[in-house]
Formats: structure tokens, sequence, C-alpha cells
């Protein structure tokens, strides 16, 4: 149960170095528990929450919605988040970050109300929004000091991803959130005069995955023949900063030879994509980036939770863009089922004369149907992917029993992002260079691009496999574990002595190029 400061009427003077939250919505309660994570080594961690509900609204749906969040006190303030007045009451100036939660048309006023109450503080303002050129504009009047989110393309693009890279979305949620590895930044002066390749096997207990410039210019994956200048820091993903410790670089396993990695060949996707919501077309526009001329997408949608005009004659790229209105029921799921050679099943909740819940509860029993059609045909565990969104991260675990391949959990993939960078803003350019469609990217490649099937292999060797061929490997996951006991099969940074057997359906997780 959440720890509360204020009753009403009861003001306490807040300390500094606290997070600032202005706004409220649905977003606020998987980010507070990320905040309580983040925080939970800190000897008084607070977050003053101030918006236009009553207070006594606030906890109640704080106390109904949000686990327990340890040793993180909240503090919540009536008033409105563009008003100077209401500001100062919740003592924003000594904050350490802001949060806004608001409506793209909110936030513009919300920020100039900061602005002019303190105009010469750094603080700097986390913000969620929609519109990319609106969030651009933003972020350059106000000098960097505003990092906008673009959570509907984090989402879109992690759900598109996934549809063709089994793991994927659960390396992105393992790689944001608090309880964890992390990415840090560390000056090491060993390492200056050599190369990138050097760095990517120089540290046993950390996964080196670029370099960030004196200028703070961030260099994602890359060249390997980079050379790292005084000045440069190494960006790792690590347990702890102080895991991030040079042991030698290894000219033991630099200089063994590797095997041309077989070209990749584009097969044509055929996608069936079950729901919809405005985030259907931002994941259609990821998907015409990578599939070939020939695929095809077909939408199966109940007609009381979309615009039906908006489904019909959809064009993106070259992709053959189908729907039908239906119950999705099993007779329609068997039938459009009929033919049997869909790569992936995308399952999006929808967001339109439904609850949240009502739409989680909707994509549940889909996914349900499906895997008995699938059980039923014989097809259980086939090549078929099944991707389902879930709105609620309450919702994950009960989606989890249904066996997907991978939970896209929407509200904690914005949450977590919004909490990263809160903590740390310096972060904000290696995420948007990491979830960016251009240059490096996360993937999840076939093990046996990099190792032998049957045969013991360290993940230093798997480094040195993948540095090679020019990307940089940050963890495998396990095929036979992904589903069990609501295991993600995914190992996130290993050390690099580790050792396992590979077996078909495992993976390698590395950044690189997207193909």
């Amino acid at each position: 149960m959440p720890n509360f400061l204020t009753r009403m009427g009861k003001r306490p003077k807040t300390t500094e170095n606290y997070t600032l939250i202005l706004g409220w919505s649905n977003r606020i309660y998987p980010i507070l528990q990320e905040l309580a994570i983040a925080n939970s080594n800190v000897r008084k961690p607070r977050v003053v929450i101030l918006s236009k509900h009553s207070i006594e609204y606030m906890e109640a749906e704080l106390q109904f919605r949000v686990r327990k969040l340890g040793k993180l006190k909240v503090i919540t303030r009536t008033g409105e988040p563009n008003n100077s007045a209401d500001l100062n009451s919740a003592n924003f100036s000594r904050a350490k970050s802001i949060i806004v939660l608001a409506s793209d048309a909110d936030l513009g006023p919300i920020v100039a109300a900061v602005q002019a109450a303190d105009a010469n503080s750094n603080i700097k303002i986390v913000a969620e929004i929609e519109n990319a050129s609106a969030g651009l504009a933003l972020t350059t009047s106000t000098e960097g000091r505003v990092i906008t989110v673009r959570s509907q393309e984090l989402i879109a693009r992690v759900t598109a991803w996934a549809s063709r890279s089994a793991g994927l979305a659960s390396v992105v949620l393992d790689l944001l959130d608090f309880d964890g590895d992390e990415i840090y930044f560390a000056d090491v002066p060993a390492l200056f005069g050599k190369t990138y390749a050097d760095s990517l096997l120089a540290f046993n207990t950390a996964s080196v995955i670029g370099l960030l410039k004196s200028d703070g210019t961030v260099l994602l994956n890359p060249t390997q023949d980079t050379v790292i200048d005084p000045g440069m820091k190494i960006i790792a993903i690590a347990e702890d900063d102080d895991k991030v410790v040079y042991t030698g670089v290894r000219e033991d396993i630099a200089k063994s030879k590797v095997t041309d990695l077989a070209k990749r060949t584009q097969i044509e996707g055929r996608l069936l994509i079950i729901g919809w919501s405005p985030l259907g077309r931002a994941v259609l526009t990821e998907l015409s980036k990578f599939l070939p001329e020939g695929s095809a997408v077909h939408i199966v949608a109940q007609e009381r939770y979309v615009d039906i005009p908006e489904l019909v004659d959809l064009i993106f790229g070259d992709l053959d863009v189908t729907f039908e209105a239906g119950t999705e029921d099993l007779a329609q799921l068997n039938k459009v089922d009929k033919d049997k050679s869909y790569n992936a099943i995308i399952v999006l909740g929808y967001r339109q004369g439904v609850s949240e819940s009502e739409a989680d509860t909707l994509t549940i029993a889909t996914v349900s149907k499906l895997k008995r059609i699938f059980q039923e045909s014989g097809r259980e565990g086939n090549s078929t992917r099944l991707v389902a969104e879930i709105l609620d991260s309450r919702k994950s675990e009960l989606a989890s029993v249904a066996a997907v391949d991978d939970l896209v959990v929407s509200d904690s993939l914005a949450a977590l992002l919004i909490a990263q960078i809160s903590e740390n803003p310096a972060l904000a350019p290696v995420f948007e260079d990491l979830f960016d469609a251009e240059g490096a990217t996360l993937n999840v490649r076939d093990i046996t691009d990099y190792a032998k099937l049957g045969k013991s292999v360290s993940f230093a060797e798997l480094v040195a496999t993948a540095r090679n061929h020019g990307e940089s490997a940050i963890g495998y996951r396990l095929g036979s574990g992904a589903g069990a006991e609501g295991s993600t099969g995914v190992v996130l940074n290993p050390s690099k002595t580790s050792e396992f057997v590979p077996v078909a359906g495992d993976s390698l997780v590395v950044i690189g190029d997207l193909s």
C-alpha cells in the first residue's frame, strides 16, 4: 500500500531532490512503482503529485491501483499544474526532475508556467507527447530543458518488431525497468587509444553497447574500428555502476576466426491483426518498413469498438491490407485461420467504447481462443508467432498464462521510459537511438548464426562472434525457458565467463542494424 504524507488540510514541507509529477493519467501507477525501485537505496525518497483531482480521489486511486512502494512516500496536492501559485505550493523549485502527464494541448501551458515561475532553473522536464513535430519544437524552444517521450511510437515499434523476433518485447522491458541491469556511463582511461571492438570484450560483468563523446553525442554500436579518444565514455549495461569494471582486452578470443553470416533472406509476410485502435496505424507503419513487397496484413475487429471508415482502404507502402468486421468468436477465428499460413498474429487492445480492463479481458479471451484453435489443429508450438498487447500491467500475469510468444505491456513500456529518463536525463539520447528504426537497434537473432547447437559456448565467445559481424551482444534468450512459470527466457548481461549449451529455439540478443 502506498505511503501518504498528506490528508486534507495538512501540507508537510517537502524535502529537496524529489520527483514532481504534474497532472494525472493511467501512466502514474507504473511510474510510481518504478520510481520506488529506482530510489530503494535513497534515505527518504519522495514523490509529489500536483493535479486538479482532489486529494481523496488521488489517494483512493493509488491505494487501489498501486502495489507496495517500499520506502517511497507520496505527497498529493490539488491544484492546476499550469498555475504558478499552485506550482509554488508544491515546492517545485526543489525537485530533481519533473514529469508531466497531460494531453499534447495542455503540455505547452504547463511547461510555460514552470518556466515563468523559475526561468533560471535547470530542472529537466520529462513529458509524454504524441506529436513528434510538436515534441521536437518544444525541446528546441526550451533549449533541451524539456525531454519528450513518444510512447505510442515505442509501443508500436516493439509490437511490430515482436511479430518477427520472439522475445524482443521482454528484452525491452528488462532493459527499461529498474529491477536488474540498467544502462550506465563509465570513464575508462585504460581504453583510450583502443577501439570499440576492444571494449566489447574488456568487461566481465558489463555489456558494452556504445560510446558517449565529450560533446554529448551518442554512438550506439559504432563501427568496430572506432577509436576511443580521451573524454569519451563507455555506454554499458550492468547490474550497477560499480560493476562496469575494466578486466582487460581478450586477445585470445578477439582474434578467433568466425564463419560469415548466411545472408538473411526476406520472406513475404502474412500477418493477422485482431482488434484495433489508433495504435494499429503506427504498428502498420512500422511493419511496412521491414516486410518485403508482396506481404499482406488482414485485420479483424468488432464494429462496436472501432470506427469502420477508418479501416477501409488502408494504404501502408507495399503492404496489402484488408479488413473484416466480426465478433472474434471461435467460429470466425477458425474461419480466418483456415489457411494456417500466418507468420504472426497480433492481438491489439481496443480503446474506443470499452474500459481498459474490459479491453484486456477481450484480448486475453481472444488469445485463449487462438491457443485452443492451435491445439485442436495439432499446431501448438507452431511457427505462427502470437503477440498480444495488454494495456494494464496488472493483467500481464494473467495474460502470461495464455502462453503468447510476446506480451507488449503498453502502460509499462511508457512508464518505464518516462521513469528512466526522469532519474537520468542523459539516457534520453541513448534510448532515442536504440528505439529509432534508423541505425542501431535491438534484435533477437537465431543462435545458430553465432554458435553450434549442442556444444557449450561462453558468452565471451558469442560476444566475439557478434562483434565480428558488426553487432554488440547483450544477452541471450533460451527458447525452452520462455513461458515457464512466467519466465521470458531472457538472460540479459550474463558474465563473459558464463557458459551454456545452445539448442534449437535459442537466440542471441544483439544491438545492430535492423534486418
